[in-house]
């Protein structure tokens, strides 16, 4: 191994570790008898007849300073996991990476402005950006890259400034890779953000003050719009020396002026509170993030992996299934071109294919 290699692999691991690599530092109440950790093998905490409304009510995710994942029980030891992942665990997807091919994404303004009604366009990574009758909303816009040695596979190629200026941008949690604040500011330090609780001394800093903050189950309506903060299994960090979930993570639901009512998953790991959201809400089309899922033994606590999505989607009740968080950056050991072809096979095997709608970068698309 050649030191700049060394070096390279160094960086790396420290990068894993800010964006997704100290999980096992995440603390968790437990649930009353929810029997995790008895060899059924599951890598959430069953929820065993909790409703999440009323956990969310009883403010069980909240403890003095930080916030609690009540659907996970990871073990500590989160930078140890990291190193076993990025230098002692065989990558048997390195033989695919060729294939991984750097694609300058363009986007047509004339589509993403003239069309009436809803469409959505998958800009990068898990940024997307959704038109909803007479205003767009923005998702985790993530522009640029992340870290010199993180290479970027779907780089823009036209100035962001000329898209339409959204009026809300949703925040789903504190990762690098979803919270990026020169993407933010855009369009100026006026535009209204959504983002969870946790995240002022950030903003602040950034000088963004037109937000609003929700926790679990708190919504914000506005112009014929709601739109509603869900909780999902995941956690969030910023600074490996400060710790983790010092702000809140979770999923949106847009029930849009339109009329379609769409779920945006956030990163999450699978977990059994998919079927309380279906059963609460009615669920025209459901995007998930499908991305950094492999190897299992260490994504599975927080990223699902093509079939857990597919179950997902399936207890959620939903109509329609699109993937984002592919396609860019190559966060996971699969490659990054993979997604797309791994949820159309595990939606092929369940007879699902006809209700996937392919999100591809820079295209826009109409719903319904």
């Amino acid at each position: 191994m050649t030191r700049r290699h060394f070096i390279r692999r160094l960086l790396q691991s420290a990068a894993s570790a800010s964006l997704m690599g100290f999980p096992g530092a995440c603390a968790s109440r437990p649930l009353a008898n929810n029997g995790y950790g008895d060899g059924t093998g599951l890598a959430y905490r069953p929820l065993n007849g909790t409703r999440m409304r009323d956990l969310a009510t009883r403010k069980m995710h909240h403890r003095q300073g930080e916030f609690l994942n009540p659907f996970s029980d990871i073990p500590n030891g989160g930078l140890g996991r990291v190193l076993k992942w990025k230098w002692f665990t065989k990558n048997h997807f390195k033989q695919y990476y060729s294939d991984d091919i750097p694609t300058p994404v363009t986007v047509d303004r004339g589509a993403i402005v003239d069309g009436e009604g809803l469409s959505i366009t998958l800009l990068k990574h898990a940024g997307i950006l959704i038109k909803d009758d007479d205003a767009f909303i923005l998702i985790d816009p993530v522009f640029g890259g992340l870290f010199w040695f993180i290479e970027d596979f779907s780089p823009l190629a036209f100035d962001v400034t000329t898209l339409p200026q959204p009026k809300h941008i949703l925040v789903t949690h504190g990762h690098y890779d979803h919270l990026d604040a020169a993407s933010l500011g855009t369009w100026g330090n006026g535009t209204h953000v959504i983002c969870p609780l946790g995240y002022d001394d950030l903003f602040n800093d950034w000088g963004m003050t037109h937000r609003t903050r929700l926790d679990w189950y708190e919504h914000h309506y506005e112009d014929g719009r709601e739109i509603i903060f869900l909780p999902c299994n995941h956690w969030t960090m910023r600074n490996p020396l400060v710790g983790p979930n010092t702000a809140l993570w979770g999923s949106y639901l847009i029930r849009t002026k339109s009329g379609a009512c769409i779920y945006i998953s956030g990163d999450t790991g699978f977990f059994d509170g998919f079927d309380q959201i279906g059963e609460e809400f009615d669920i025209d089309l459901a995007i998930f993030n499908l991305g950094a899922y492999e190897p299992r033994w260490f994504m599975a606590p927080s990223h699902m992996n093509p079939e857990e999505t597919v179950t997902a989607f399936l207890d959620l009740k939903a109509r329609h299934l699109s993937i984002a968080h592919w396609g860019t950056f190559r966060l996971g050991d699969e490659p990054v071109h993979w997604p797309p072809m791994a949820i159309r096979q595990a939606l092929r095997e369940r007879q699902l294919e006809d209700r996937y709608l392919e999100l591809k970068h820079g295209r826009t698309v109409s719903y319904p």
